[in-house]
């Protein structure tokens, strides 16, 4: 009964702690870290001869696995694409992307039925079907006929720091970006930053309202990530 207890309250603390996510929306690793929590929890919930600690501290244990890379990934941004991968574009313009589709291991039927239960059974609607990295499905349909044609946002900046290589292929210029950046306190103050393809830049500060700005870009040199 006091096992029962503990465990139950130290599950409690070490789910909150580790972020309110439903199953679907989590990434592999988190999933994983859930599933064994489960289990390493129930060891001296059923027999009694095991000691409480045999309990305790692989659950303990396991909650800084999953807080550390999650608090690692918030300041580096290489290491969180690394631990939890990235959007990927398996729809465009251009149609299917079969390198994008090989590399996740999909098949065509795969993105055919993902549109579909998206509610876009047609594919010449899709002007974007993204894989997200907790394996969720997103649709951007195109506009009705004479609407404008959508523009998927690309992030340039995201908790401070500047995303690079989104910068170089959009063109941005060192002058540019400070620029869009005017209604800040500057690029430390940035939560998330995107730009579109017509130039329009949209900046989330910590400290003060949203905003958007438009800037001319230059030539881009190759297809932006989706994040």
């Amino acid at each position: 009964m006091i096992k029962t207890v503990i465990i139950s309250v130290l599950l409690f603390f070490v789910i909150r702690l580790m972020g309110k996510r439903q199953i679907g929306e989590m990434q592999p690793f988190e999933f994983v870290i859930t599933m064994i929590l489960a289990e390493v929890a129930c060891l001296p919930l059923n027999d009694p001869a095991v000691p409480l600690y045999t309990g305790v501290i692989p659950v303990i244990t396991l909650a800084f696995l999953d807080i550390v890379p999650t608090f690692i990934g918030r300041k580096n941004r290489r290491f969180r694409r690394f631990t939890d991968g990235s959007s990927v574009i398996v729809v465009d313009g251009r149609g299917i992307s079969a390198k994008n589709i090989a590399r996740l291991n999909m098949s065509v039927d795969d993105v055919v039925m993902s549109c579909r239960s998206c509610g876009c059974p047609d594919l010449a609607l899709v002007a974007y079907a993204i894989v997200e990295p907790n394996g969720k499905f997103s649709v951007i349909p195109k506009p009705e006929k004479g609407g404008e044609d959508p523009s998927l946002p690309v992030p340039i900046a995201e908790d401070g720091k500047r995303i690079e290589e989104n910068i170089r292929l959009f063109g941005i210029s060192d002058s540019q970006f400070t620029d869009a950046l005017g209604g800040c306190k500057g690029i430390k103050d940035v939560l998330y930053m995107d730009v579109r393809r017509d130039g329009t830049v949209y900046v989330s500060p910590a400290s003060t309202p949203c905003y958007t700005k438009k800037i001319r870009l230059g030539r881009r040199s190759a297809e932006p990530c989706a994040s």
